[in-house]
């Protein structure tokens, strides 16, 4: 198992951001967290298998229609035990 964290800026709250990421995030089999940051950019903690994070990682850029993504960073981190994905 694979983790990352990615950090997406732009109009990425008020937007459904965290709640569409849910939803990409357990239709891929990827558990985590996707919390709103104090900067108005959204933090994404992701784990699950190499092509589901890249999947996951493509559709970040796009979110949900409303939201407009100006960057999505990301960054590996270590393996962890997850349960669920949850937003915050």
């Amino acid at each position: 198992m694979t983790c990352r964290r990615y950090i997406v800026t732009g109009r990425v709250q008020g937007v459904w951001f965290r709640g569409s990421t849910r939803g990409e995030a357990q239709r891929l089999g990827i558990t985590g967290h996707a919390v709103n940051r104090p900067d108005g950019s959204v933090e994404v903690v992701a784990c699950g298998s190499e092509a589901a994070l890249d999947a996951l990682g493509e559709w970040l850029w796009s979110g949900p229609d409303m939201a407009r993504v100006d960057s999505v960073t990301r960054e590996d981190l270590p393996e962890r035990a997850l349960s669920g994905f949850t937003t915050g």
